[in-house]
């Protein structure tokens, strides 16, 4: 099909929805809308239409299953604004909750089930099918692997499904392990006890935990050990059993390294890995355990692999074009 005839078809393809959003109320409208439109601006990129409103007379143009699924968010958007205010990082993550790209994918795919980690301190809600598919895997299988980008909750989720467990009393401890590979000889000079010397490079992960548990309550459970930070390098010939353990920071794990770390597992025990293939700091990155063990271990029964990509991150909306410029430049290097 040629350029114009290809244009031509997807103009012809074009549809316009109206629909008016009751009941009407200027102030629920505004907070709808946001400063500039900018709510609207958002759902108009991610979805690919165009949407014109005056007042409550909302009209929607694009193709038939995206402008559907535009009226869809602005319809729950403004039952939103009845008990809370709308931001851009709200809009966003309800984008992303809405699973909007795998609806466009396929117009009969059935809905996502949602899935939510009841913990004491709050409800840990899954946004999108990857993150739901993550938690189910990690709640069947014993290894699970969590891969993509930065801002796709990956670790973040990883430690609700540990403390989760350990509130389940399904575990006895968790152990928290990252390669300190920025440190590498240096990691002896720095002060402190050996807890002390890697917090900085294990702060992702306990920052989720105080959110999660609160720092005094994390504070203790370190002081028991039913907390422990290992060092990856220091768990060669351990058995962990009853213990939920996290790997983060993958990507930076030799070969040599992924393999002792897999086969530290013991009774009782469950293993969450995870990594961005893309931000390797290996001084070989072919080197790394992660991209390895991919290949090795990718149809091995008990052991799950989730991989997320740019569709999937749930920070500012800049950091999925950010990892999508990222991905071309990627490609246009390799070929």
């Amino acid at each position: 099909m040629s350029e114009l005839a290809s244009t031509l078809s997807s103009k012809a393809s074009m549809k316009t929805l109206s629909f008016r959003l009751s009941p009407e109320d200027n102030n629920r409208l505004a907070g709808l809308c946001g400063q500039f439109d900018e709510h609207l601006h958002q759902i108009e990129s991610r979805l690919n239409v165009v949407i014109k409103h005056r007042g409550s007379l909302f009209e929607i143009t694009g193709n038939i299953l995206p402008i559907k699924q535009a009226q869809a968010v602005i319809n729950n958007l403004y039952k939103e604004t009845k008990r809370l205010a709308l931001t851009p990082p709200k809009v966003q993550l309800h984008l992303q909750e809405s699973g909007i790209e795998l609806l466009l994918k396929d117009e009969t795919k059935e809905e996502i089930k949602e899935v939510t980690l009841s913990l004491r301190s709050k409800p840990i809600k899954a946004r999108g099918e990857n993150q739901c598919k993550y938690l189910q895997k990690i709640e069947t299988c014993d290894i699970n692997f969590g891969i993509g980008p930065a801002g796709t909750g990956k670790t973040y989720l990883a430690v609700a499904a540990a403390v989760k467990a350990l509130e389940d009393d399904s575990v006895s401890r968790l152990i928290l392990a990252r390669p300190a590979v920025e440190a590498g000889e240096r990691l002896g000079f720095l002060p402190g006890d050996l807890s002390q010397k890697i917090d900085p490079y294990l702060r992702p992960l306990y920052d989720a935990l105080y959110e999660m548990l609160g720092f005094e309550t994390v504070s203790k459970l370190i002081e028991k050990n039913i907390i422990e930070v290992a060092p990856l390098a220091f768990m060669r010939g351990r058995t962990l059993n009853g213990a939920f353990v996290i790997l983060d920071e993958a990507q930076n794990t030799t070969r040599e390294q992924m393999k002792m770390f897999l086969t530290r597992l013991g009774f009782g025990s469950k293993a969450v890995i995870t990594g961005d293939m893309t931000q390797t700091d290996l001084p070989n990155k072919n080197q790394s355990g992660l991209h390895q063990v991919v290949d090795i271990l990718d149809d091995t029964q008990g052991i799950s692999f989730t991989f997320f990509d740019k569709k999937d991150v749930v920070r500012h909306p800049l950091v999925q074009r950010v990892v999508a410029a990222y991905e071309v430049h990627d490609k246009k290097e390799k070929s």
